[in-house]
């Protein structure tokens, strides 16, 4: 007699995070900055990494990129430990946008967007029209901006070079140490407004660093919040909005003394 046949599904295995982190400690002069973290960041989310100031979140971008080692347990990018990455080729496959930018004042616009294909050995015409194309995704005519100095940009412009330099390459992962706080609030909503169309448009997983409740809601797809070193809540928006633990209920009252 025939077996019966098995109609199940197989199992799919869960696909592997981008970045992780496996009871991740950074000690510097014998103080606690990130305590026993277990963190994953899934392909093609935006994490918002919310914290006051102090409490580990630029520590934790930099033991991503591999600027710091952990003093205990491992971080992994694409499965792999940055500890066994070559640190260059580590960090040519991560974006990096900062709050000062860190352009090159004495470099064009058109020359500091081309910084890591021009590395990494793209030909001329190649680099050309990618920071072409990255230049009108972030709203900058390259007909107008190319030629330009940073010292030419307003401050939401150059925010906007910043983030076409860091995708020129096209990296997998993006990392923003709080990209928007020095930019007056209408500016800010119009950055953040093109961050949510760049991300549906490129699909690229991320980590956002913000002490703003209100940027962290907006865009991030999960939410993860730091306090004092530990990781008190990972939650979706609508899961955060009804956090209950002491750090969540301080950064939700901001929106109700405020009026949201």
């Amino acid at each position: 007699m025939d077996a019966p046949l098995d109609t199940r599904e197989p199992a799919v295995s869960p696909p592997i995070p981008i970045v992780a982190f496996r009871d991740v400690s950074y000690v510097r002069n014998g103080r606690t900055i990130l305590d026993r973290l277990r963190l994953e960041v899934r392909p093609g989310e935006t994490l918002a990494l919310l914290g006051r100031s102090g409490s580990g979140k630029t520590t934790l971008l930099r033991l991503v990129n591999g600027m710091l080692a952990p003093t205990s347990g491992t971080v992994e990018v694409e499965g792999t430990a940055t500890a066994v990455w070559n640190p260059i080729r580590l960090r040519r496959r991560i974006g990096y946008v900062i709050q000062d930018v860190g352009l090159f004042p004495h470099w064009t616009i058109a020359r500091n967007v081309a910084l890591i294909p021009g590395l990494e050995g793209w030909q001329d015409e190649r680099t050309t029209a990618r920071v072409e194309e990255l230049l009108m995704k972030v709203g900058l005519d390259p007909g107008e901006f190319a030629a330009r100095y940073p010292r030419e940009l307003s401050g939401g412009q150059k925010q906007r070079a910043g983030v076409a330099r860091a995708l020129a390459a096209d990296p997998p992962l993006l990392l923003f140490d709080e990209p928007f706080g020095a930019v007056d609030p209408i500016t800010r909503l119009e950055l953040q407004d093109q961050f949510l169309e760049l991300r549906r448009a490129l699909h690229k997983t991320a980590i956002f660093v913000t002490h703003d409740v209100r940027e962290a809601l907006r865009l991030g797809t999960r939410i993860a919040l730091l306090h004092e070193g530990r990781l008190e809540a990972v939650a979706e928006p609508e899961v955060f909005l009804r956090g209950d633990s002491e750090e969540a209920r301080a950064f939700l009252a901001c929106l109700r003394d405020n009026g949201a």
